[in-house]
């Protein structure tokens, strides 16, 4: 019995010490959530301006390159742009973010495995990563520093 005494008290330092620090480090979960709403925002939004910056272009894309299936080229560029500016706000505000991360998905996923098919220069890691961001929204939500967390808080009973 001494010996399993003495393992006991020897192991939860360390253990105590990792717990703590994780415990620590969670005070930065709501900073985090921001960061990964901002990062989204950044890669959607910019992109969603550079195709209205040149509407000519894009349509030219649509409808010469990018040969998306089922919709019309000027259909698919109009909501594919009116989804990267105006999903991509939503989620950074965190706004129905889960929602708003949907279409951005959608987005991800055509781009790596409509487009990726066809061509292997759309085939990239930078796509996966994008849906891993996205999915993490969908999972987690916006986290506590959000217009979602807000009206949650204020539309709980009291």
């Amino acid at each position: 019995m001494l010996l399993a005494e003495t393992m006991n008290t020897a192991r939860p330092r360390p253990l105590a010490r990792y717990f703590a620090l994780g415990r620590l480090l969670e005070r930065l979960v709501p900073l985090t959530d921001l960061l990964l709403r901002l990062a989204v925002f950044r890669i959607f939004f910019w992109s969603g301006l550079a195709k209205l910056d040149d509407w000519s272009s894009t349509l030219l894309l649509f409808e010469n390159e990018y040969n998306v299936p089922l919709l019309p080229h000027t259909l698919a560029a109009a909501l594919a742009t009116s989804a990267e500016l105006g999903a991509s706000l939503l989620v950074l505000i965190g706004l129905l973010t889960r929602l708003a991360a949907l279409p951005l998905l959608g987005i991800a996923l055509v781009i790596q495995f409509v487009l990726g098919v066809a061509d292997p220069a759309y085939n990239q890691l930078q796509h996966y990563l994008w849906m891993v961001l996205l999915l993490t929204l969908i999972a987690r939500g916006p986290g506590a520093w959000s217009l979602d967390a807000w009206l949650e808080r204020r539309s709980a009973p009291a």
